[in-house]
């Protein structure tokens, strides 16, 4: 635990420094405007929008999830201290003494450093493009990923501008360029596989995948996203087929089980899908991916399903099972 001492004049500089106009600095009166206005949310989302452009920084040629993940992780981690600190010092502004004396948790295995993490975590995925992208991406490269034609990765790289931007409509091309130069193009065969599968052509996005996994067999995008065009047509029981392959080329991808999970809860199977979810928000924190966000409120929806049905008490064994603290 580390122990910070602030003087009530330090706090008052602090606030000078945040808010004060030009070389002016705030009255007590203004002080008291400025604290009465504010809320410890504007931290939060000052310390996330840093996150965010620190996310938005990192490379993602040639990395998996994996690596991908510890980067974003980094990103957070150096905004948490100064979430947390702000925030107190924000919460111990409100109520002035003659002395401020704030303790900042810097132990990452901490509740409190945790809380201040998840916060940030919870922001960056709901309004953080950067992270969206990042933790999408799975840029590997295999043997075949890359061509080695230049005029397929002219038409590749072309492709990408408009990818980038969410143009799939235009970026689509391109791709069906790339490939047909070079048909053991892995990388613009997953791409035009999400263009198709972006402008509703689900057929065709799932042949452009199979193509990629002929080329590539262990082609983490494609097995991933063949498994979401089969949802959006929604044949379940061939995208439950698609994640178990998944799952026999990459048995710790948390992708897996949350597919799963979410199959099953469109089949109305709330504890097969719970079981998933948790496997899945394990696996998240295990890799730091900041998806665990979106595993944690599908477990929170299908608490809300299983208490209406009466089956509270198997929503908690679900989670004992796999050693998921209720915090009861």
């Amino acid at each position: 635990m580390k122990k910070i001492l602030l003087l009530a004049i330090a706090s008052l500089c602090f606030f000078n420094l945040l808010y004060a106009q030009k070389n002016k600095a705030a009255t007590p009166e203004e002080q008291k405007e400025i604290i009465s206005q504010l809320d410890s949310t504007a931290f939060l989302r000052e310390s996330a929008e840093n996150a965010c452009k620190c996310i938005d920084s990192i490379s993602l040629t040639n990395k998996d999830q994996v690596d991908i993940s510890k980067e974003v992780k980094q990103c957070i981690d150096k905004q948490v201290v100064v979430y947390e600190t702000t925030s107190k010092l924000f919460n111990s502004l409100k109520n002035p003494g003659k002395n401020i004396s704030i303790e900042i948790n810097v132990n990452p295995e901490s509740n409190e450093y945790k809380k201040a993490y998840y916060d940030l975590e919870r922001w960056l995925v709901d309004s953080c493009a950067a992270v969206r992208v990042a933790a999408n991406s799975n840029n590997k490269e295999h043997d075949f990923s890359i061509s080695n034609d230049l005029r397929a990765k002219e038409q590749y790289d072309k492709g990408n501008v408009y990818f980038d931007k969410e143009d799939y409509a235009n970026a689509l091309p391109y791709f069906k360029n790339a490939v047909k130069i070079d048909p053991q193009f892995a990388f613009a065969w997953d791409n035009l596989g999400v263009c198709y599968r972006k402008t509703n052509d689900y057929d065709n996005a799932i042949k452009a995948y199979e193509k990629s996994l002929e080329v590539d067999p262990k082609g983490q995008t494609a097995l991933q996203n063949i498994a979401v065009a089969y949802e959006f047509k929604k044949e379940y029981d061939k995208e439950l087929e698609a994640y178990n392959k998944l799952a026999s080329v990459y048995p710790d991808d948390p992708e897996t089980f949350y597919g799963i999970g979410r199959v099953y809860l469109l089949k109305n199977d709330a504890e097969k899908a719970l079981d998933n979810m948790c496997k899945a928000y394990n696996l998240y924190i295990k890799i730091n991916s900041p998806y665990r966000s979106d595993a944690e409120k599908n477990i929170q929806y299908i608490y809300q399903l299983m208490k209406q049905s009466g089956k509270e008490d198997a929503f908690n064994k679900i989670l004992k099972d796999n050693n998921i603290n209720t915090g009861k």
